[in-house]
């Protein structure tokens, strides 16, 4: 698993949140929803969108926006239009207010919006839940990432918003798997482009030795790795690997390695029920005790406080 599968696995995992929002001006959206990742395709018309710690952007047909939270932003037809509706954690909508307008926003079948003619249609997938091992990815994210219209082949826009609609069996499970391909294309997309401040170990993927070393770590973080056993697999000296690693992704191997397993770590402890102990087994630590003393130090807390700190907050 790399960083960008992990980047998904989690909201994958359970479920993301997708509609077809279709709006007739004047509107304007105030996105209060704490989310880490939303991606919006803009099928028709055209939306202001508002990054409060970013430069506001037009987004025009066939344009994709991935916005970074949890910050809020708002979107809007025209920049002078007043907001009237805030969209809060767990995607509840409200007036100003406090009242709600889930019913009379209700469109049908994964549709909403404030006229179902509108003159404005956009695909809407928001990923509400966090992942440690996404979040080395996320980070270098602006808040706001635009990739306009004809800069990308992006044929899964036109088949989710063909699927978004359908009530079919497992249909919830093929727009999870949609909105994974096209939140993954339009991030590849993002970080091809000159623009964007791509991590090096991102970039380091495409190297024929440091590459296939970091999947190696990746798959199998609870394998005893050294830098021998990783040199030896890849097919180049120790010392090769060591220097070659450390100057395109920034690290040595090893602190690499126990970077990724606290980060592995972190989201099996947040999302799932596995005892402490079998977490330290499974990421490469012999005892809880070892990956507590690991874990404090990167995470700055104790596995076990982490976990309680993620089930309350």
């Amino acid at each position: 698993m790399d960083s960008l599968v992990g980047l998904l696995d989690g909201p994958r995992a359970r479920g993301a949140f997708v509609l077809r929002s279709v709006m007739e001006p004047p509107w304007s959206l105030r996105i209060e929803d704490e989310a880490p990742l939303t991606v919006l395709a803009m099928v028709e018309g055209h939306a202001w969108v508002f990054p409060d710690d970013a430069d506001a952007q037009k987004l025009l047909a066939g344009d994709v926006a991935v916005l970074r939270g949890p910050n809020p932003y708002t979107f809007k037809d025209d920049p002078e239009t007043p907001v009237n509706i805030i969209i809060g954690p767990g995607q509840v909508c409200t007036t100003l207010h406090g009242e709600s307008v889930a019913e009379r926003m209700d469109l049908g079948v994964r549709a909403w919006g404030n006229n179902l003619n509108g003159s404005v249609t956009m695909l809407v997938g928001t990923y509400e839940h966090h992942s440690e091992v996404g979040e080395r990815l996320l980070r270098s994210l602006p808040d706001l990432v635009v990739i306009p219209a004809g800069t990308a082949d992006l044929p899964i826009v036109e088949l989710l918003n063909h699927e978004i609609g359908k009530e079919e069996p497992g249909q919830e499970a093929v727009l999870d798997r949609l909105l994974d391909l096209l939140a993954i294309s339009v991030l590849r997309a993002w970080f091809a482009r000159p623009e964007a401040d791509t991590p090096a170990w991102y970039l380091a993927y495409g190297d024929p030795v440091v590459g296939p070393a970091i999947r190696l770590m990746q798959n199998e973080p609870g394998h005893q790795w050294t830098v021998a056993l990783l040199a030896n697999a890849v097919g180049v000296s120790r010392a090769t690997l060591a220097r070659r690693f450390t100057e395109m992704v920034g690290v040595p191997p090893m602190t690499y390695l126990t970077e990724w397993r606290i980060a592995v770590a972190a989201d099996l402890l947040r999302n799932g029920n596995m005892t402490i102990g079998a977490v330290a087994s499974h990421v490469g630590y012999g005892s809880p005790f070892a990956l507590s003393t690991a874990f404090k130090r990167i995470q700055g807390v104790s596995p076990a406080q982490y976990r309680q700190r993620a089930a309350t907050g």
